[in-house]
């Protein structure tokens, strides 16, 4: 199984002035503090140096990563970064590709180079439409099976787990020179990753629906906050169930002399 996407658009961020790193409290022999913890102090201005698009296969069994680091994902992008792939792991028999609904992810190119694969003789007049493209593709007679998400259900693409992995350790705080020093940076840390951290993920959802009986948006937290709905007085069920305090009201004051 081998789970595949892209992040798109990383800065290349170099802070105008460095960044200061954080000090820890000293304390003396009686365990009083002598002198004060710093944070680590960054500078909020930066300079510009471009941008870079990682494509990544995530190895779901091992948590092996493939990557190619680039400036565009076109379909020929992807279609190269599925060769690199297929080199990576030359002696597994059947591919299963977990993607999104991306059209570069279903594009002509990359139908022609299944069928290369798979050694089947299709035309382009048979994969005129996008629907017949991820038919073609989705075929489980082939040796290459894609798999595509739900609409709006790309989180579960386990490579999602990896890329939130890359971005607090790496890009959250990074401080680049240069496009070169961002790219040689990223290729050491993602070798590092694979010779020293790569496992499985441990994957704790069930498949299960994820349906509330009540909607979230009318829950009583939400509507409280401000968040959601039109007020913060509580629905007619609500109040049914859990009725507000009684109270008195003031009664009116008539005018004794008319």
């Amino acid at each position: 199984m081998l789970s595949c996407d892209e992040k798109t658009g990383m800065q290349i961020l170099q802070r105008k002035y460095p960044t200061i790193p954080p000090r820890p409290a000293e304390f003396d022999s009686s365990g009083r503090m002598s002198r004060r913890g710093r944070p680590a102090k960054e500078e909020f201005e930066y300079i510009r140096h471009g941008t870079r698009c990682l494509l990544t296969t995530f190895c779901v069994p091992t948590g092996e990563v493939v990557w190619d680091l680039g400036q565009t994902r076109t379909s020929l992008d992807w279609a190269a970064h599925l060769r690199h792939v297929c080199k990576h792991f030359p002696d597994q028999r059947g591919y299963d590709w977990v993607v999104d609904n991306l059209n570069t992810h279903w594009s002509l190119e990359v139908c022609h180079l299944v069928a290369q694969w798979c050694g089947i003789a299709v035309a382009d007049e048979e994969l005129s439409t996008g629907l017949q493209r991820r038919e073609f593709l989705s075929d489980p007679r082939h040796e290459h099976v894609f798999h595509f998400t739900p609409i709006h259900g790309s989180w579960l693409n386990q490579v999602e787990l990896f890329f939130s992995v890359l971005s607090r350790r790496l890009l959250k705080r990074g401080d680049f020179g240069s496009a070169q020093e961002f790219e040689e940076r990223m290729s050491r840390w993602l070798s590092d990753y694979n010779s020293r951290h790569a496992h499985p993920y441990r994957w704790t959802y069930t498949g299960e629906p994820l349906v509330r009986g009540t909607p979230f948006s009318q829950t009583r937290q939400q509507r409280r906050i401000g968040r959601a709905w039109f007020g913060t007085r509580p629905q007619l069920y609500e109040r049914g169930l859990q009725p507000p305090r009684p109270y008195r009201r003031k009664g009116k004051q008539v005018a004794q002399n008319l």
